[in-house]
């Protein structure tokens, strides 16, 4: 099974969204935030060369060389996912490590001017390997069950999971 940056982050936000997207239901092509997250994307270090796909695995939005330390660099908009965030950039980087190259990750939330680096540790290196093995259980078994949460009415699989059921939390 490919496990892709998207899905260690969809790991951590919603164990139905996961199912959803390794199942070829995509939703999130016209989804309004996602729109924005492009957009942002598109706009911000636009010298850089953007989106840097490995293996048609990970995708990397852009990769810069820093004393002598390559950097991989995540555009976030905002740090309402950060764990999430945070855990797809440490997949990229324990992905890299296993093909013999190493360096550091560098989450940049623009629009809140800040910037958070990350580092891939062997407490980390344990934690992915249990969110791939986790993502396995998910993906191979039945579609989980949606549980409403706070997150879901800004979520482009919400009318999927809840329709009929109304926007209220």
């Amino acid at each position: 099974m490919k496990i892709t940056g998207v899905k260690i982050n969809y790991y951590h936000i919603c164990h139905t969204k996961l199912w959803l997207f390794s199942h070829n239901i995509a939703l999130e092509h016209e989804h309004e935030n996602v729109n924005i997250g492009k957009l942002l994307h598109e706009e911000r270090y636009s010298k850089k060369k953007k989106d840097i796909t490995i293996d048609n695995t990970i995708s990397i939005d852009f990769v810069k060389q820093r004393n002598g330390v390559m950097e991989l660099h995540e555009i976030k908009k905002t740090k309402k996912m950060e764990d999430a965030h945070l855990r797809q950039m440490l997949y990229y980087l324990y992905y890299l490590k296993k093909r013999g190259v190493e360096g550091k990750g560098v989450m940049n939330y623009p629009l809140l001017n800040q910037i958070r680096e990350v580092e891939l540790t062997p407490d980390g290196e344990k934690s992915i390997e249990e969110d791939i093995r986790g993502i396995e259980e998910i993906v191979t078994g039945r579609m989980p069950h949606p549980k409403r949460m706070r997150i879901c009415p800004k979520c482009a699989y919400f009318e999927f999971c809840f329709c009929g059921e109304g926007n209220e939390d």
